[in-house]
């Protein structure tokens, strides 16, 4: 599968962004996704997971209760809906695909990746 994140930009503290991860292949529906972010100088982290029926999302504490995944299985993409956007959330984010039901917060937990697509958020 193929990925391809969109979306990114320049926004102020306390504004919002979507994030859409558009997917290739015919499988889609049956890979786990998740979102992953790089600031400079830092290592990957992980953003949140989303299962492959759309059904069960689970996040990383920093962003629980601001950012939202959901998926369009039909168009095969996966979104990541960022609210109450803060300075440290400035990173390059990217999708994933995990060929797999269990969750997974590493990245090598994930087989495919697609290029990222920056974030910063200004004071």
């Amino acid at each position: 599968v193929q990925l391809q994140a969109s979306g990114g930009g320049l926004v102020q503290a306390g504004g919002s962004l979507r994030l859409s991860c558009a997917a290739s292949g015919r499988t889609f529906s049956t890979y786990r996704m998740g979102w992953f972010r790089q600031a400079p100088g830092k290592e990957r982290e992980f953003v949140g997971t989303i299962s492959a029926n759309g059904l069960y999302t689970y996040y990383t504490d920093s962003v629980k209760g601001r950012f939202i995944i959901s998926r369009d299985n039909a168009k095969t993409t996966v979104y990541l809906q960022m609210n109450s956007l803060k300075p440290e959330d400035t990173a390059v984010y990217y999708c994933a695909a995990r060929d797999s039901m269990r969750i997974e917060t590493t990245p090598a937990g994930y087989d495919y990746w697609g290029r990222g697509t920056l974030v910063t958020v200004s004071s």
